[in-house]
């Protein structure tokens, strides 16, 4: 085992509480006060990790260019930043999906334009489809751009769909479902292969450990 610090990517928020929780059933001793923490760079010798708290779109771009070894991300923003890194494990955590919506009345137009964060995902997605639209970029409140008619569709991320409802708007399809994923730089995957690989192994008995208890309370 090196001893350099394992360096962790993860985004701040819901995905980080979540993947916290996670590392801790696999065995990896996280301070109690971990959570509760304002540093950006957090280490933990106990565990010869260090974690790197970044916004959600930045953590494969730090783990592509090895200031991370390894991060946690969800899939959605695997797909739009399309990052040179392994896709190690389905954390299965932190679960929503990518939606098209819009207003209830929304009827084809013959010019449309589509509104998201994800501006590849979507374009790829139309293609697919051959659905020829423009697709506009926003960065936050996605939601805004059908009610101001800024676009007369959105695609985003949808949990539980409290936003799309508190702000007139409804699903009008659901594109796929994301989680988070367990990602590894591609030069330390083979550097610090063991340690990698360990904790891989790790996060996957926890998973499979809650499915089974998930089964047997059936």
């Amino acid at each position: 085992m090196s001893n350099k610090p394992l360096m962790v990517a993860m985004p701040k928020g819901r995905i980080f509480e979540e993947a916290v929780a996670l590392l801790r059933k696999a065995g990896y001793p996280l301070p109690p006060e971990f959570e509760a923490s304002r540093k950006l760079i957090i280490p933990v010798p106990e565990a010869n990790m260090a974690f790197i708290l970044a916004k959600p779109t930045d953590v494969p771009t730090y783990v592509e260019y090895g200031v991370a070894d390894v991060g946690v991300v969800g899939k959605d923003v695997l797909l739009e930043e399309e990052r040179e890194v392994y896709e190690l494990l389905d954390l299965e955590i932190s679960f929503c999906h990518l939606s098209i919506a819009g207003l209830p009345d929304w009827r084809p137009t013959l010019s449309p334009r589509v509104a998201t964060k994800y501006p590849k995902v979507a374009s790829a997605y139309f293609r697919k489809q051959g659905q020829q639209v423009e697709v506009i970029k926003l960065n936050g409140s996605i939601e805004l751009a059908p009610i101001v008619g800024l676009a007369d569709r959105i695609v985003d991320i949808v949990s539980t769909g409290r936003t799309l409802q508190e702000n007139g708007l409804v699903e009008l399809e659901k594109m796929m479902d994301i989680s988070s994923r367990l990602i590894a730089n591609q030069v330390s995957y083979r550097m610090r292969h063991t340690e990698i690989e360990e904790m891989r192994v790790r996060l996957q008995e926890v998973i499979l450990e809650g499915k089974h208890v998930k089964n047997s309370e059936k």
